[in-house]
């Protein structure tokens, strides 16, 4: 990039890809943020969800994008660390596709069960899971989504063996739920938050070390009795590789600057969410380690979709 260019950078709107459908928790958070970095740029942030494919399709089109800084990706697990290792036509590596700029939040999931459900602990949904292996059943999002790796990765920690049902998001996974048609599901805090607000749901742990300030007085998986479990959904920023640094260093600093406005925390706390805001190194790092991590899952767990 010229420096006259870097002057002028952005001289025109900004295509945020985003690798999901409009409504859910990654499309609320990347409007609010792509809000924010509009108002410090001076020009539009312009969001475009496409869920096809798993995300595969709209993080394949971000990757293919010109590298001039008028493109960016709403990174996260599904897409960047998950889709390369359960799809078996991704030939995309996202690690060397794209060039980071910063990780925006990271929210916990949280295990929910119906409220006639007589399991008031995770402690009881595991020892009664124990019991009789293969019995208890859970929705997820969709094969590969963050609510099916979260559910595998707390089978594996606590020794369960579960019956999956995957739906086409979390919406109709949770009707069923609620419907006493699924024992449990782990999900996003957006996706549930009314629900158990209203009794529909009841709340047995969240996902992350530490606990939601949305939902204060439901304990971790961890403190629940599996200290080495942690795992959440998270958003950040990438760009197609090769962008020029003055383009990805403008872009991050109103970004940060946006993630530290009152509105845009205001409404991250509404989706459970807590701002990050790191550097583009500390974020690449994440990224390989949320890759491996999710690799050896799938390895694992033997899943492969075509």
């Amino acid at each position: 990039m010229s420096p006259a260019a870097a002057d002028t950078y952005p001289s025109r709107p900004i295509r945020l890809l985003v690798p999901y459908a409009a409504g859910g928790g990654t499309a609320a958070i990347a409007r609010v943020v792509a809000q924010g970095v509009s108002e410090r740029l001076g020009q539009q942030m312009v969001v475009e969800n496409n869920g096809t494919a798993g995300g595969n399709v709209a993080t394949a089109q971000a990757a293919k994008a010109e590298p001039d800084g008028y493109t960016v990706l709403m990174a996260n697990q599904g897409p960047i660390a998950v889709n390369p290792h359960l799809f078996k036509n991704v030939k995309l590596d996202p690690l060397t596709a794209f060039d980071p700029v910063t990780l925006l939040a990271v929210a916990p999931l949280v295990v929910v069960v119906p409220q006639e459900s007589p399991l008031t602990s995770l402690k009881q949904l595991v020892e009664e899971g124990q019991k009789a292996p293969g019995k208890l059943t859970y929705g997820s999002a969709g094969n590969g989504s963050a609510s099916h790796l979260a559910t595998l990765l707390l089978a594996q920690t606590a020794g369960l063996q579960m019956v999956h049902v995957p739906y086409k998001g979390a919406g109709p996974a949770i009707t069923d739920l609620i419907g006493g048609r699924l024992d449990l599901m782990v999900t996003t805090l957006p996706s549930a938050a009314g629900f158990i607000k209203s009794g529909k749901l009841r709340p047995l742990a969240v996902t992350t070390k530490a606990r939601s300030r949305a939902l204060p007085a439901v304990p971790t998986v961890a403190e629940s009795g599996w200290p080495d479990y942690d795992t959440g959904a998270w958003y950040g920023f990438v760009v197609p590789k090769g962008t020029p640094a003055e383009a990805v260093a403008k872009l991050r600093a109103a970004t940060l600057d946006a993630l530290a406005g009152e509105r845009v925390r205001a409404s991250l706390e509404i989706e459970g969410a807590e701002p990050v805001g790191n550097t583009p190194e500390a974020f690449q790092a994440f990224m390989k380690e949320e890759s491996k991590r999710w690799a050896d899952l799938v390895k694992t767990a033997g899943l492969s979709l075509d």
